[in-house]
């Protein structure tokens, strides 16, 4: 840390270039994240070759349209193990102020757009079944479907964000994509089997419709969270109360508060504080240590005259 000196006279701690260069903010889990992503980016593509095929072999849309699902989840776990490189070759670059933690985020909001146009897609494809049937090979596409389910909720459980990585929003959106894409899988199973076993040649393209549905829904619960990160959103009430709690325990007041999410896991802050009696910037800073996630703090001190000046 480095103690400067504005020019009006106001004190104010700040990192130097080298402190920020050795911080890449990136999540604690961030390399076995990013090798669980190549892995299951195998898996998912294998299985999409499988059911699109099967899809168009055996004229099943439940099963075509997780097919097609699929394509959107190995494009998706593509860009999170491409965000995943990123961040680490750049975590000590001086191009990124704060650090390459939020490339994440970023792959995060993208993906979660492909998942909202693929359920556009499913959805359309899904209402031209309803008006327009075609038959299905149900004994055929069945088995595929089951075999598709499978390998997802291995995907799923090889994915699942550890304690550690919680905060990590790239992984969590792959998992989500997977998620939604193993819901998916077994409305297309029961699809099937309406259609298999009661006749209701509408439960097929009827089950894709409910799986677009059930798509996009975790499509705007992505962007949201994307979003609130990229744009910088405060993302802890709570956290900022106990900073201003812990700044004004001497009967100082912070005058202005600035919290925002730099990485997963890692938030930034900066801090004004008015005293009657300003301590040193590291007494501040001092109060401070402990809080989990806050990573980076900017502090400036100034007396009741610079205020009112």
């Amino acid at each position: 840390m480095t103690d400067c000196i504005s020019p009006d006279g106001r004190r104010e701690q700040t990192e130097s270039a080298a402190d920020l260069r050795r911080r890449g903010y990136l999540g604690a889990d961030h390399r076995r994240n990013e090798r669980r992503t190549w892995i299951v980016t195998a898996f998912c593509l294998a299985t999409l070759v499988a059911q699109v095929a099967g899809g168009l072999v055996f004229r099943s849309m439940a099963l075509a349209a997780s097919g097609l699902h699929m394509a959107a989840h190995v494009a998706a776990l593509l860009v999170a193990a491409g965000a995943y490189v990123l961040a680490r070759r750049y975590a000590v670059s001086p191009r990124f102020a704060f650090g390459a933690g939020k490339i994440g985020d970023l792959a995060g909001f993208a993906n979660a757009l492909v998942l909202g146009m693929t359920a556009v897609l499913i959805a359309v494809e899904s209402v031209q079944r309803l008006f327009a049937p075609e038959p299905v090979d149900y004994a055929s596409a069945l088995p595929l479907a089951v075999g598709g389910l499978c390998v997802t909720l291995v995907c799923v459980r090889l994915l699942k964000p550890t304690d550690q990585g919680r905060h990590d929003l790239n992984i969590a959106s792959a998992h989500l994509h997977l998620t939604a894409d193993a819901l998916f899988g077994l409305l297309a199973i029961v699809g099937l089997l309406a259609g298999q076993r009661l006749g209701w040649t509408w439960a097929d393209p009827a089950a894709g419709l409910a799986g677009a549905f059930l798509v996009a829904q975790f499509a705007i619960s992505l962007v949201r969270r994307a979003a609130a990160t990229l744009l910088d959103m405060n993302p802890s009430a709570e956290l900022t109360a106990e900073i201003c709690t812990r700044l004004e325990a001497n009967g100082e007041q912070v005058i202005d508060l600035r919290l925002w999410r730099i990485g997963p896991g890692h938030h930034a802050a900066v801090a004004v504080v008015k005293a009657a009696t300003p301590q040193a910037p590291e007494a501040y800073h001092v109060r401070l240590k402990g809080l989990e996630g806050l990573s980076h703090v900017v502090i400036e001190v100034r007396g009741l005259e610079a205020v009112r000046v």
